[in-house]
């Protein structure tokens, strides 16, 4: 009767011994199996008041849209975009997307922002300063903004 128990015992050790290594064998390996890219997008995710969307997309059209094309023009943007949620949970109801060539694009640089500002121009600046006082405050919640790289599985 030991022996059986014995037997059974030794058996479910080794089924638990396989169950847990199965994930292991799972395991990925970044470069070999995926390839993380070098462009990065930034969402930022926002809330707009009830039957505000068309004055916050007017607003975007002038100033974030505007901005990003120069962004674009220079080769500090790959790209951007602006979706509508649809539905869900209602938390929000907007997506702003800026793709960048790569993270070093985030990074701190003079003489990009001052080729920038050459473009946007002060009045531009002040034009959009005075646009996120005046409305954006009032009619819409940055609700998060999320930074992602993507991963491209290797075939």
């Amino acid at each position: 009767m030991k022996s059986i128990f014995r037997t059974i015992g030794f058996a479910c050790a080794a089924a638990s011994a396989l169950a847990l290594a199965t994930p292991a064998a799972a395991q990925l390996t970044v470069w070999d199996d995926y390839t993380p890219q070098k462009e990065v997008t930034e969402l930022t995710t926002v809330k707009v008041d009830e039957g505000q969307l068309d004055t916050y997309l007017a607003g975007l059209k002038d100033t974030w849209v505007k901005s990003n094309e120069i962004g674009k023009q220079l080769g500090q943007i790959v790209s951007y975009g602006i979706y509508v949620v649809p539905y869900g949970d209602n938390d929000v109801n907007l997506i702003l997307r800026i793709t960048y060539p790569n993270m070093a694009a985030l990074e701190a640089d003079k003489a990009e922002y001052d080729k920038f500002m050459a473009a946007w121009g002060k009045e531009n600046s002040d034009k959009a300063n005075k646009t996120v006082l005046e409305v954006y405050n009032k009619i819409r919640e940055i609700k998060g903004t999320y930074m992602l790289r993507e991963l491209k599985m290797n075939k």
